[in-house]
This record gives C-alpha cells, sequence and structure tokens, in this order.
C-alpha cells in the first residue's frame, strides 16, 4: 500500500537515530528471533553500518544483554536481559497502570471488569474490579480458564496471527469445553475469531457461566501484539453487548496508551 509504514520490528534504524535508539532496536531484534543471529544479519536487517553494529554488540556483551556464541559467530540475547524481564514481573507494571482505568470503567457501567492475559491456551485472571451490590464471579485472580470460552481469551486470539492461534490449537484435543458449548474444531474458532474482528470487540453468552455474558477488547503493546484484555461481565437479562462494547474499548485503548502501546 503507498505511504505504508513497515512492522516497527523490521523498520530500518536510519544513522541519524541516537545510539540509545540502535541499542534498543538490536534488543528487540534480538527478542523476536527463534535463535542466535550473526551480526550480519543484524546490520542488514535494521540497516546498521556493519561496523555500528559490532561496536554495540560488544557494548551490550560487555554489560550481560547479549552473549557472544564463538563457535557459531552468532548473537543471542543474555543474562541481563532475562533480568529485566524477571523485574518486570516483580513489579507488575501492567496490573498497577491497569487499575485506574478498569475501576473507572466499573464505575462508569455498573458492572464487574477484569484483566487477562494469555497463558497458552488459558487465560490468567490478574484483576477484578467487583462493581457494588454484583455477585462474585469465577474471575478471581489468579484463576485459568479455557481461552476460547472467554470473552477476554477470544479478544487476544482475535488480535494474533493465523498461524500463532493454529499452533496454539492444532488438534480437536486442545479445545478444553464447559457447559458442553464453545467452539469444537479450528475452523469453528476461525469463524468466532473473524466475527469478533469484523465486530471490533469479542464477547460470549453463557459460556463461562450460565446466564452471564461477557464483552472484552485487546491491550496491545507497542508492535501491536495483544499483551492483556479488558472485559466487562454482566447477568444477561441487565446488560447489552453493543451499549458496553465502547466503554470496554476505551479503555482498553487507554490502558494500551499507558503501557506504550498501540491503543
Amino acid at each position: 500500500m503507498p505511504g505504508a509504514q513497515p512492522p516497527a520490528a523490521h523498520r530500518p534504524v536510519t544513522a541519524q537515530v541516537p545510539a540509545a535508539a540502535q541499542v534498543l532496536a538490536i534488543l528487540r531484534y534480538l527478542a523476536r528471533q527463534a535463535g542466535p543471529v550473526a551480526a550480519a544479519s543484524i546490520a542488514r536487517d535494521l540497516d546498521l553500518p556493519r561496523s555500528t553494529t559490532y561496536h554495540l554488540l560488544a557494548t551490550l556483551s560487555d554489560a550481560g544483554f547479549v552473549v557472544h556464541l564463538p563457535e557459531e559467530r552468532r548473537y543471542a540475547l543474555g543474562v541481563s536481559a532475562y533480568e529485566l524481564g524477571t523485574g518486570y514481573t516483580r513489579q507488575a507494571p501492567l496490573q498497577r497502570l491497569a487499575r485506574v482505568p478498569l475501576a473507572t470503567l466499573v464505575d462508569r457501567v455498573g458492572q464487574s471488569a477484569h484483566l487477562a492475559v494469555l497463558h497458552g491456551r488459558e487465560v490468567i485472571y490478574v484483576i477484578e474490579e467487583r462493581a457494588p451490590g454484583r455477585p462474585p464471579l469465577v474471575t478471581d485472580v489468579g484463576v485459568r480458564l479455557p481461552a476460547q470460552l472467554t470473552a477476554s481469551g477470544r479478544a487476544m486470539l482475535a488480535a494474533l496471527p493465523a498461524a500463532a492461534v493454529r499452533a496454539l490449537f492444532p488438534d480437536a484435543a486442545a479445545f478444553v469445553r464447559r457447559h458442553d458449548s464453545g467452539p469444537r474444531t479450528y475452523a469453528e474458532l476461525r469463524r468466532l475469531l473473524s466475527a469478533t474482528q469484523r465486530a471490533g470487540y469479542a464477547s460470549e453468552n453463557g459460556e463461562v457461566t450460565p446466564g452471564f455474558a461477557s464483552v472484552a477488547a485487546p491491550v496491545r503493546d507497542h508492535a501491536g501484539h495483544p499483551v492483556a484484555a479488558v472485559a466487562v461481565t454482566f447477568p444477561v437479562a441487565e446488560g447489552d453487548p453493543e451499549r458496553l462494547a465502547p466503554p470496554v474499548l476505551r479503555t482498553a485503548a487507554e490502558i494500551s496508551r499507558r503501557v506504550g502501546g498501540a491503543p
């Protein structure tokens, strides 16, 4: 498409970009690879001079963020990069950044809301904000549910590439069911996710808890990858998915902005 920009992961890093941005580009590039990479490939794919690439790799290696594999003549992420990731987990910034927007959503719609993350074929609930007077739900913090049955899971799965969804659900055995409902095959799941994409939000009705329904939208990172999902759950007789979807979408966009992502 004329004027379209390449994805951030593959966008060339020009000589005018400061060294700090070049370092970040290298780390992000290495994090997305399936295995160690040659310096020449890094220089080529990021459009960096070879001399600059080797200099930055040496600096990163000295600090432990990159490790050089001499026998393979390739580079991989080092222990310091792992420590950054575990630090993120310890500090729980996603939960901290999402809690106020989620509480505001609950005040606005008068229904309970939650934030979930995708872990394999399951969602894990990391925040629950219960509306006053509303009954407890199955979505307590730490609870895991089959992703394809929940609105939160469907919102995140619909935002993933088709190949990634196929890898998660390779056969019929992958489709755990509750209350004898939900998709049974990959083809059924693809149709459901396509409908989710067309609607702009995900939904489920009685597939997690009979009598309750949910609507959800994904929280996206800087590359557009779904890192979480915001959902509102409500008694079927009391809620209208089309009315609840806009505030859920706005909340997901606000949390995406807070985590430095794409709304």
